[in-house]
């Protein structure tokens, strides 16, 4: 194909692309640069016979044309990101100077908002994605080994979580965990402990949150690892079957290598998911337990009669930077294998 027709070939994409991805992430580290500004305050005072009273009343007149001269807010620089809600350099060198252990230091950083938050996204998302890889590949050689008439039933009820709405399928893990869910009720006769829990400490929401996590993304998992499967040559397995391979051997050497460019795209949009975490916090109600960057932005955003749209900022830009750090490895594998299979 010629340049010239490629370039008009790729012109739609590249435009939606600019105009849907490329101008917003340019807006937001715009506004990430600035704050809100502060409401006009007035104090006025009035005197009677016992005395004089000050009253501080909100100038909307002034605070709004205020707002309207500069409707991005205060320029604040980098500040956003380095406050105490955010990177917290500061915060971080008082405490690396302060703690005399790396455990009291790391519980320190624990206890800055952007850090804690950071550290659920990340145990969530290298742990889920692993467990969705290596569950969806069983389940698809585990349905594409049954007999045909079992097949349509099996793949219909694999594909439920998929089916069921993300927030619907939450709220409905959410009632079952609940003390007097099924799962909440069974949990507490198995331990004999009517004050079990799973929403009562952080330990049991993460993994409560891990387990759904999982649960929701299977069926992608699944669905292209059985679409893949069904492209695996029949001749080399079967040569591998009269050279004496077991099914095993089999699946080691000949199906996973052949599954491999399916398992860095899985890998790829996993990490990408399940780092912007956000629906199962909110169904679960397990703020108080687990927060992640996405909850942060969505928290800055509704904060009350002030959206704080310049820290939403901030964290979106550091999410995105943090997406492709994670992603970064895998691109530079599939970067590898194109450039191998090419010479």
């Amino acid at each position: 194909m010629k340049h010239r027709t490629f370039f008009w070939f790729i012109l739609p994409t590249l435009s939606a692309m600019v105009l849907f991805i490329a101008l917003p992430i340019v807006s937001v580290a715009v506004q990430s640069l600035y704050i809100e500004h502060e409401q006009v305050l007035v104090v006025t005072e009035s005197c009677g016979p016992f005395g004089c009273d000050e009253t501080t009343t909100i100038d909307t007149e002034a605070t709004a044309a205020l707002r309207s001269e500069q409707p991005l807010g205060r320029f604040n620089g980098l500040g956003t990101y380095t406050n105490r809600a955010h990177l917290a350099f500061s915060e971080i060198g008082e405490a690396w100077r302060t703690t005399e252990s790396l455990g009291d230091f790391f519980n320190e950083l624990l206890n800055l908002p952007f850090y804690w938050a950071l550290a659920f996204t990340l145990t969530y998302t290298f742990v889920v994605t692993p467990f969705v890889i290596v569950l969806g590949l069983a389940i698809a050689v585990g349905v594409n080994n049954l007999p045909r008439l079992f097949k349509g039933p099996t793949i219909f009820i694999s594909l439920l979580p998929m089916i069921v709405t993300p927030l619907v399928g939450a709220l409905i893990l959410f009632w079952m965990v609940d003390a007097d869910g099924v799962i909440g009720a069974l949990l507490q006769r198995l331990f004999n402990d009517p004050s079990l829990s799973l929403k009562a400490t952080t330990s049991l929401n993460w993994v409560m949150l891990i387990v759904y996590g999982i649960w929701s993304s299977l069926p992608f998992s699944f669905i292209v690892f059985y679409a893949g499967l069904q492209t695996v040559p029949h001749d080399t397995m079967e040569a591998a079957m009269i050279d004496g391979a077991t099914k095993w051997q089999r699946m080691i050497h000949v199906v996973v290598p052949h599954l491999m460019p399916l398992v860095v795209f899985i890998t790829l949009i996993q990490l990408m998911d399940n780092f912007r975490v956000f629906e199962p916090i909110i169904s679960f109600q397990a703020e108080a337990h687990a927060r992640s960057l996405s909850w942060i932005i969505y928290n800055d955003l509704i904060a009350a009669g002030n959206p704080l749209y310049g820290s939403a900022g901030a964290t979106s830009l550091l999410t995105i930077i943090g997406v492709a750090f994670l992603l970064t490895p895998v691109l530079i594998r599939t970067w590898r294998d194109f450039n191998r299979k090419s010479v």
